[in-house]
């Protein structure tokens, strides 16, 4: 009789609990969440100010740690880790795009690319075909040479999400991604997201848009530091928190 095989999950949250303290008052970031995303899973994190969804990106990203609870990332588990080894994990994982694109100013588009891969140790030859090949895949390939001030925001969000993909990570985080861009340049940054998905890019998105929340294939909707409700388009089945 053939064994199925179970899925692992890239992000594997459990009972996840974060506190933030403010004097001898604890605030809440997120109260024991489940929270489960597959290979392939594209997912938006959504809720109001607060809700919880910027600390669960955090963790996810293991930039903070928890309180209680676990978090597996690709199937590794972050308990116990050093801050060193939290990094390397961090580097080689996970893949980060932010609102304000956070490139160095005084490199260019294919030394901004090759960041990531130096912390990893990549061999420069590697990290110089990594860095093209990656800009090649978000249309930059003729913009290698240019520095962040001679691109637009939109090419600029390219080229942080070209750095992104240097390490090849498990997983892609974006930060309100289109916060700083004009209707038009979202609708561009959202189609390569898109594509991205297509070619088996696991992301999860932190979004306050419902059009681009709309754009992806599960929204989880967070409040007071709980998910209410995690809307599943076709993905496994799998607990939540719900409030």
């Amino acid at each position: 009789m053939a064994s199925s095989t179970v899925p692992v999950p890239v992000v594997e949250l459990l009972g996840a609990r974060k506190v933030y303290r403010r004097g001898s008052t604890e605030v809440p970031g997120l109260d024991q969440v489940d929270l489960f995303v597959f290979c392939g899973e594209y997912v938006a994190v959504v809720g109001a100010s607060g809700s919880g969804k910027s600390t669960l990106l955090n963790v996810i990203g293991t930039l903070d740690r928890l309180d209680e609870g676990s978090y597996r990332i690709d199937g590794q588990a972050t308990e116990g880790l050093s801050d060193s080894e939290l990094s390397r994990l961090r580097c080689l994982k996970i893949g980060f795009v932010f609102q304000s694109f956070h490139l160095l100013p005084r490199h260019t588009a294919l030394e901004n690319v090759e960041v990531p891969m130096l912390y990893a140790g990549v061999a420069r030859s590697v990290r110089r075909k990594r860095a093209l090949d990656a800009l090649d895949r978000v249309g930059l390939a003729d913009r290698t040479d240019h520095l962040p001030s001679q691109l637009s925001g939109g090419q600029q969000q390219r080229v942080s999400l070209a750095r992104a993909l240097a390490n090849s990570p498990a997983l892609l985080l974006a930060d309100e991604p289109t916060g700083a861009l004009d209707s038009s340049t979202t609708a561009e940054i959202l189609e390569l997201f898109d594509e991205l998905n297509q070619g088996g890019v696991t992301i999860v998105m932190v979004t306050h848009d419902r059009e681009v929340a709309a754009r992806t294939k599960r929204v989880v909707r967070m409040k007071d530091g709980c998910i209410v409700d995690d809307a599943l388009a076709g993905a496994p089945e799998c607990p939540v928190q719900v409030a």
